[in-house]
């Protein structure tokens, strides 16, 4: 059996499944993200339940960040520098590996092996594995949520290990009718600090809905005219609790190919038919968990997507 863990701002998802299908989840549990003891204290919780009826043998992480996840740093599985309260410095590895105590199969030995990722990856890793970008060598997944995060595929490989995308701390183009001063703790008014929910919700004293959209998508729009043009994308995902606001999309998709502005020819999709390269999660809000299960999948001898080892 495999593990895979997605923890959010807001919420944390955790599954088991059987290595062969990690889309199969046998049982799994969502957890609000409080403070990292009670957190972390209620997954290792949810992981020996699991690992006491039938042995885990990997475990993937797909956490929100910034994130350590190069394998051969000190800090490897740690949460650093997070805008996010009392999470700064918080060890994963350590906090949830304490698993390891538990007996594995007979035909194993050692410690359960855990990976990590950024949450969005993890999303990006299910969403290629089994979603909308399935058989894609270059492909981007954006979560515009508590916070705005991105994860990029280059050439078939996870852009990941030293150092991971931050492209939610970009700066952007400030849209005209906006005079929000933006909330990001490290920059004030990065995409982050003037799109993200919390912006969002601290906003909505000075800007009616209609602005607010034409607003917000303007700002997202900038986002993927960056990714495109630094990762040339087959295909974006966007996702997150921001996404599901009504009409934004269509407002992202229409200031993105008004951006881009045919620089890369009138017949290139991101152009021609935005709403075939900017797309939804076929995965939905599992996504991240499944991308987790993935990583979990990988490092077993039954191996997971060619594509992602």
């Amino acid at each position: 059996m495999i593990a895979g863990i997605e923890t959010g701002g807001t919420k944390c998802f955790c599954a088991v499944a059987q290595n062969n299908d990690p889309t199969q989840i046998i049982d799994s549990v969502r957890i609000p993200t409080r403070d990292p003891d009670s957190t972390l204290g209620d997954i290792y919780e949810f992981l020996a339940r699991n690992h006491q009826h039938e042995s885990i043998e990997a475990i993937g992480v797909a956490s929100f960040g910034p994130l350590d996840t190069s394998a051969d740093s000190a800090t490897f599985g740690t949460i650093t520098c997070t805008p996010k309260p009392g999470w700064t410095n918080t060890d994963l590895t350590t906090m949830i590996g304490g698993l390891t105590t538990f007996r594995r199969s007979a035909n194993t030995t050692g410690p359960i092996p855990m990976n990590f990722v950024t949450d969005v990856s993890g999303s990006l890793l299910g969403e290629t594995a089994f979603g909308a970008t399935q058989g894609m060598a270059n492909a981007a997944y954006v979560t515009v949520g508590t916070g705005i995060g991105v994860g990029l595929m280059v050439e078939g490989r996870l852009v990941t290990g030293h150092g991971t995308p931050e492209l939610g701390h970009i700066v952007v183009r400030r849209h005209p009718e906006d005079h929000f001063k933006g909330n990001c703790p490290y920059h004030g008014d990065c995409l982050e600090g003037l799109a993200s929910g919390p912006a969002i919700a601290e906003r909505r004293m000075g800007l009616v809905t209609e602005v607010e959209e034409l607003v917000v998508g303007y700002y997202i729009a900038q986002l993927l005219v960056t990714i495109t043009l630094a990762t040339a994308p087959e295909r974006i995902v966007i996702g997150g609790g921001v996404m599901k606001t009504p009409r934004l999309l269509d407002a992202v998709r229409k200031d993105y190919r008004t951006l881009i502005a045919g620089y890369l020819g009138e017949d290139h999709p991101s152009f021609r038919a935005p709403e075939e390269f900017v797309v939804i999660p076929e995965l939905g809000d599992d996504a991240g968990v499944i991308g987790a299960l993935v990583l979990a999948q990988d490092m077993l001898p039954l191996r997971g997507v060619a594509a992602l080892s």
